[in-house]
């Protein structure tokens, strides 16, 4: 849903230590994060020329027609397309650098981000307010997924996207993908929701207010305005606002149930215990000695984790149902707190209580790779070597530092790193 189904799948960057590249954004722009797209790695580019892409245009047109695509809708909306080798460039590029989460944070959930947040809530409370009721998400969530996407509709992007899924799917490194992509796109056309020229979001294809993919349009976008047309491309945001809902419900939003919870932990806490995998009863949580930062526990808002997104240093999270469900519009762990926390700004809440370690400084993707292949070379398998500190990566740091008698809370730390190279 926004960049929904990228994987629905995908789409640019951020932040997190362990989860993603990052945008080099200002004050008010959009901040997505790493987009979720499914990667083919290794693969070599087709011949890089214009008339390379229009030839393969001529092949793709059969495969169009065949799953459905009218002639004449396809000639319209891909007369003229040219190569684009800056798309190319970005795609290879797009997970190179890294921001923590606390500087992601400062600017996802910054004081202009939050008030612009209120007064975009304001001058569509009626609208939302029937959204929330239609699609039982509340509307600061939505509101927040639509700041942090395109900064409430101002920066919902200006590239062609006709041109930039033909150019990726001539591509050859993820060639499926965005054929599917391009694909769902000239059905869009051909259902009448919106023109080529009209058909403009991101490089990579996300697009409106809340920067839907192609794929993620086809399944959840919805004519909320009763226009006739999902139109999440213009200047009004009702049909792109209430896709969204319709999205966040599919994926099985809990209403009143919260994203997560700033807590604070015990001095003995068992860092172990920190794992999404491990999940509670709030209750259960509290006589460990967990306490909320903010209100009381509510057992039935359902069982949760402890997240720890800066490690044993930063602010901790117990994490519910709701968290997972923001994953599938984004799985960055630094985009779904920027999501819940900016909602619950938007809201009237409070900030994050507990300080960041604003001395470390996020691994490179090289750095990441290398401690991915020390882990495993040591004995501590992360399974993959792909740069991303997911599950994997974090339990294969945690069980090294346990073994080292480290404080296993999991964090990729460049210190970590050092002590591995130090093997």
């Amino acid at each position: 849903m926004g960049k929904p189904m990228y994987r629905r799948a995908i789409l640019i960057f951020i932040a997190f230590v362990w989860s993603a590249p990052v945008w080099a954004i200002g004050p008010e722009t959009s901040v997505r994060p790493a987009e979720r797209q499914i990667r083919v790695n290794n693969q070599t580019s087709r011949s890089q020329t214009d008339a390379g892409l229009a030839n393969w245009i001529a092949d793709f047109r059969t495969r169009a027609l065949a799953q459905g695509i009218d002639g004449t809708t396809f000639d319209v909306a891909l007369k003229g397309a040219t190569y684009d080798p800056a798309i190319i460039k970005r795609d290879r590029n797009q997970a190179e650098f890294t921001k923590t989460i606390w500087d992601y944070l400062d600017t996802a959930v910054s004081d202009l981000r939050i008030a612009n947040g209120r007064k975009s809530m304001g001058r569509w409370q009626d609208t939302l307010n029937r959204i929330e009721a239609a699609y039982g998400v509340e509307k600061e969530v939505i509101v927040a997924i639509w700041g942090l996407e395109s900064a409430y509709g101002t920066f919902r992007g200006s590239a062609p996207v006709l041109n930039g899924l033909a150019t990726l799917a001539y591509d050859a490194r993820r060639a499926a993908f965005f054929e599917g992509e391009l694909i769902h796109a000239l059905r869009i056309l051909q259902d009448g929701d919106t023109s080529p020229a009209l058909m403009r979001g991101s490089w990579a294809g996300a697009m409106g207010h809340t920067q839907f993919m192609p794929s993620s349009f086809a399944a959840h976008a919805v004519d909320f305005d009763g226009d006739g047309k999902r139109n999440i491309w213009g200047e009004d945001p009702r049909d792109a606002l209430a896709s969204t809902g319709a999205y966040l419900k599919h994926f099985g939003w809990t209403a009143g149930q919260p994203w997560g919870v700033e807590v604070r932990l015990p001095a003995d806490f068992d860092y172990t215990l920190a794992d999404r995998g491990n999940t509670q009863l709030p209750s259960a949580w509290a006589k460990l000695g967990i306490v909320p930062v903010n209100g009381a526990f509510d057992d039935a808002d359902g069982v949760a984790s402890i997240l720890l997104p800066g490690g044993a240093e930063g602010a901790a999270f117990m994490i519910f149902a709701n968290f997972a469900v923001l994953e599938k519009y984004n799985t960055a762990d630094a985009y779904v707190i920027g999501v819940g926390h900016l909602s619950d700004r938007i809201n009237g809440g409070n900030g994050i209580q507990h300080s960041w370690p604003r001395h470390l400084r996020a691994l490179s993707k090289p750095e990441r790779i290398e401690l991915q292949k020390r882990l495993t070379a040591a004995g501590f398998d992360t399974v993959k070597i792909d740069a991303k500190m997911g599950p994997l990566t974090i339990n294969a740091v945690r069980n090294f530092q346990k073994a080292k008698g480290l404080v296993p809370d999991g964090f990729p730390s460049l210190s970590v790193l050092d002590r591995l190279r130090a093997l």
